[in-house]
């Protein structure tokens, strides 16, 4: 007699989960089981979580605690699941995410496929010209608040097979691992870093906020991406308002919004106000501020503008000087390229899609530094003036070695 499984699950969609996995890359889970030792018995490995994903025996293991830090100091708190349950949370991914993407909306932006940063951060920038006021949201630690019994709810909406719902529950209360061996229960939240968090954060927010506040206040613009929220007002007082109606909303979802980083923004730069504070905001490493922006004719004019955020240029320079200047004195110029081209050409593109030149600016850092490894590299050198002229001759020479050599210095 044929022996039949619990769920008809195919082997095929194992190991396509398996691919997307293996491509994203990520770290060990709590059984510090690499990429590589997994593909070391690969066959067997999928066929195992196959065959108990569908006979109903397959449990997640606990999820693995790291902190990684912020651009703005502090640290924000990753979960990393096994390979095993990445592939598995990815199989049902796979399988939900194109019947919850036909409800998601538009202004939605993050984790979505065809959705980007600088769509959302496009978007910011038309509407501020549009209306004058901006509530700028933040969602204090938000992937560890989220309701369990509210996010299934909206799960069960649009997820109907058994065996999807089952894990999905497990996923959720599956216990967290932190690095000195405790091992925590978990009642709410998802973890960040896992494979169908993002989704499911999505999904909850999708009904707590998308949704809700298209029917509740007719009208309003807003960008979201992820737990990142900017809200388009047309007064001061319709910001105050709102921010008061969403408060009371995030309240019954079992969210608080942070007191300190949610603030009320005016975005029309023509007008001047005392505190700076209030006509400024970061949104997804950017800052939006009034600029000087050249119009066609030639004439400057102060505008609403996003470009780098000073913390993400903090960040930047942070990273430059970590990098070991000193040891590459004993070695070529192709060791610095080697280590750093990709790294320049990332920020380049990431932050040069708006107000390029202040990215270069920030980026001019890394000729500083280049021109004192110069100095100590080359004995002939004898000053950083010497230096910095030996750097930019080397500029104007290899344009293409970084991506902020070939841009048109002021």
């Amino acid at each position: 007699m044929k022996q039949t499984k619990s769920y008809e699950i195919p082997k095929r969609l194992i190991y396509e989960a398996y691919k997307r996995v293996k491509a994203n890359k990520g770290g060990a889970g709590v059984d510090s089981q690499s990429q590589k030792d997994f593909d070391k018995d690969l066959e067997n490995n999928l066929y195992k979580l196959w065959n108990r994903m569908s006979s109903g025996s397959y449990f997640p293991q606990a999820v693995k605690r790291v902190n990684i830090p912020k651009s703005g100091g502090g640290t924000r708190p990753l979960g990393i699941p096994t390979i095993t349950d990445r592939i598995a949370q990815m199989a049902v991914k796979m399988l939900i995410e194109p019947e919850l993407e036909s409800h998601f909306h538009p202004d939605s932006y993050g984790y979505r496929p065809d959705k980007s940063v600088h769509q959302a951060v496009a978007q910011v920038k038309k509407r501020c010209w549009q209306r004058g006021w901006v509530l700028d949201m933040d969602i204090k630690g938000f992937f560890d608040a989220i309701n369990h019994e509210l996010l299934m709810r909206a799960v069960e909406k649009h997820v109907k097979e058994p065996w999807q719902l089952l894990y999905i529950q497990r996923w959720l209360e599956s216990p967290v691992w932190y690095q000195d061996g405790e091992l925590e229960a978990r009642t709410q939240g998802t973890p960040q870093g896992g494979v169908i968090s993002p989704l499911l954060a999505n999904l909850f927010l999708h009904y707590a906020f998308d949704s809700w506040i298209e029917v509740r206040w007719s009208g309003i613009q807003f960008e979201r991406y992820a737990d990142d929220i900017i809200c388009h007002c047309r007064s001061e007082e319709e910001a105050e308002n709102l921010k008061s109606f969403l408060t009371q909303r995030f309240t019954e979802c079992g969210l608080q919004l942070h007191p300190e980083k949610t603030k009320i923004v005016y975005c029309k730069s023509w007008k001047y106000r005392e505190n700076r504070e209030l006509i400024s905001f970061d949104f997804l490493g950017f800052t939006f501020k009034p600029r000087k922006a050249r119009m066609k004719d030639g004439r400057f004019l102060l505008s609403f503008q996003p470009a780098v955020s000073n913390k993400s240029a903090k960040r930047i320079r942070a990273e430059i000087n970590s990098w070991p200047w000193l040891y590459w004195v004993r070695d070529d110029m192709l060791n610095i390229i080697k280590h750093s081209q990709s790294k320049i050409r990332g920020w380049m593109a990431y932050y040069g899609q708006f107000n390029q030149w202040e990215i270069i600016e920030v980026l001019y850092h890394f000729d500083k530094r280049l021109s004192r490894w110069a100095k100590r590299k080359y004995k002939r050198l004898k000053t950083i003036k010497q230096a910095k002229k030996r750097v930019k001759q080397a500029r104007g020479q290899n344009p293409l070695v970084f991506a902020h050599w070939n841009q048109v210095w002021k």
